[in-house]
């Protein structure tokens, strides 16, 4: 396991001394928060789900992105039908913030399925024998429809820390999965509203959209990695995009 250092990528250092000008540079704490891509591939091109945030939402209002949010104590609770492959729980540990451990590890793509569940009503997940409870309202819905995660599905293939000079910050993982591990019709998405107009789209039109400056790094990251085979995915690298001084800095987490 390794992350080496990176080029420098997208300089912010402006914003980054007017952020010092006005709070002493005292940044705020980036929270754990997944984010999950599920890719279509029944067309000529692959298409990824994408939504749009409500106008009113204090962070990232009206961009279009994939769903997903931040980590709840819950996450770490409940029992998966399929653990993570070693691989990707190896790199999920790399330079993870405070103390690392599986168990976080596991917390990270337990939320991304979550808020996907939440945020469009589709199910990553496999039947099992026993349905479990859970005293979250979200993952109580997703498990009583008799399946419970399955992180084995999952590739880990992105990571980004929001800069410094934002008032909301999050430590974001990307996961990736097909969309034949959804129980049930892909096309029949719905969930809770947090995101708007959800809709399967070609990268290319996902490119003509509002979005974040870290989804479109995700969108050309994604059209590499989808055109090498399964096992070259697997192996690829997976960008780590955070701030030092002011600028952007693009690492690599590798085995």
């Amino acid at each position: 396991m390794s992350g080496s250092e990176g080029a420098v990528f997208d300089p912010k250092k402006s914003r980054e001394q007017e952020y010092r000008e006005s709070t002493e540079g005292r940044a705020v704490r980036p929270r754990d928060a997944s984010t999950l891509i599920i890719v279509r591939r029944d067309a000529a091109h692959p298409q990824v789900l994408m939504g749009q945030r409500h106008a009113n939402h204090k962070f990232m209002p009206n961009k279009f992105v994939f769903p997903g949010g931040r980590v709840d104590r819950a996450d770490s609770r409940v029992k998966p039908a399929e653990e993570l492959r070693d691989p990707v729980a190896r790199r999920l540990l790399v330079r993870m913030r405070g103390r690392p451990s599986e168990l976080r590890a596991r917390a990270l793509a337990m939320a991304a399925i979550r808020e996907t569940f939440e945020e469009t009503g589709l199910i990553l997940g496999k039947r099992i024998a026993a349905p479990q409870t859970s005293k979250h309202p979200d993952w109580n819905d997703y498990l009583s429809q008799g399946v419970a995660p399955a992180l084995g599905t999952l590739d880990f293939v992105a990571r980004a820390i929001t800069p410094p000079y934002r008032t909301r910050r999050f430590d974001t993982r990307f996961f990736i999965a097909d969309a034949e591990a959804i129980e049930g019709d892909p096309t029949k998405v719905g969930g809770s509203g947090e995101l708007q107009g959800l809709h399967w789209l070609t990268l290319d039109d996902a490119r003509g959209l509002d979005l974040p400056n870290i989804t479109r790094v995700v969108l050309d990251e994604l059209d590499e990695r989808l055109a090498l085979s399964t096992v070259a995915q697997r192996r690829r690298a997976v960008p780590f995009i955070h701030f030092r001084n002011g600028n952007a800095i693009r690492d690599a987490i590798s085995d």
